[in-house]
C-alpha cells in the first residue's frame, strides 16, 4: 500500500478536562477550525508557543513559559486562572477554553493543574489524576511537578504525589491516576 497523504493523517487529540469548559491540547488544536468551531470553544491560552494560524471569532492570549526544568510555573499561573475562570464564567457561565503548549505533556497540563488545585481545591494527585485520565500521555518536566508539590505545600499543608516525576510509560501514569486520596474540593474559597 502506499503511504498516507498529508490530508488522511489524523489531528493530535483534544482532551476536555474540566466538562464543558476547560480543554487541554497541542500546539496544532489552536489553529483547528474545526474543532474550535464544533466544541464551540471561544477562547485559546497559549503557554509558550503562538499558533501559526489564528481562526477568526476565537480570542488568544499568551503566557511565555518555557519548557525546562528550571523556568517558573510561578510566573504564569496567577495569570492563568484569572484567565481560565474569566472566560468559563464568560457567555453566562458557557465559556470554553482550549489551553495549549507545544506538545500538550508539560507546559499547558501543569498549568491546568494549578488551576485545579488553586480555583478548584483539588490536591495535586487529584488535579493530576483528573488530567492524566483524559489525557495519558502527558509527562512534564521534574521541575514543574516539584514547582507544584510546593504549591500543594502552601495551598494544603500536605503533599500528595510521593513520586519524584511521572512514569515513563503511560500505562503506569494511568495506574497512578487511579489512586483514589481525598481531596479538598468542597473546601476551596478560591471558586
Amino acid at each position: 500500500m502506499g503511504k498516507r497523504r498529508k490530508s488522511q493523517v489524523e489531528p493530535e487529540p483534544v482532551s476536555l478536562v474540566l466538562p464543558p469548559s476547560l480543554y487541554l491540547g497541542p500546539y496544532s488544536a489552536a489553529s483547528d477550525k474545526s474543532f474550535l468551531i464544533s466544541n464551540p470553544v471561544t477562547h485559546v491560552l497559549s503557554i509558550g508557543p503562538n499558533p501559526s494560524r489564528k481562526v477568526d471569532g476565537i480570542t488568544y492570549r499568551r503566557l511565555a513559559l518555557n519548557d525546562s526544568a528550571s523556568s517558573s510555573i510561578f510566573k504564569v499561573v496567577d495569570a492563568a486562572c484569572v484567565i481560565i475562570d474569566r472566560v468559563i464564567a464568560s457567555k453566562m457561565n458557557t465559556g470554553k477554553i482550549l489551553v495549549h503548549c507545544a506538545a500538550g505533556v508539560s507546559r499547558s497540563p501543569m498549568v491546568v493543574a494549578a488551576y485545579l488545585m488553586k480555583r478548584r481545591g483539588m490536591s495535586l494527585r487529584a488535579a493530576l489524576g483528573q488530567i492524566i485520565r483524559v489525557r495519558p500521555q502527558i509527562l512534564p518536566n521534574v521541575g514543574f511537578l516539584q514547582q507544584l508539590k510546593e504549591m500543594e505545600m502552601e495551598l494544603f499543608g500536605t503533599i500528595s504525589p510521593d513520586v519524584e516525576e511521572l512514569p515513563e510509560q503511560e500505562k503506569d501514569r494511568l495506574a497512578l491516576s487511579e489512586v483514589t486520596v481525598p481531596n479538598a474540593t468542597e473546601t476551596s474559597s478560591d471558586v
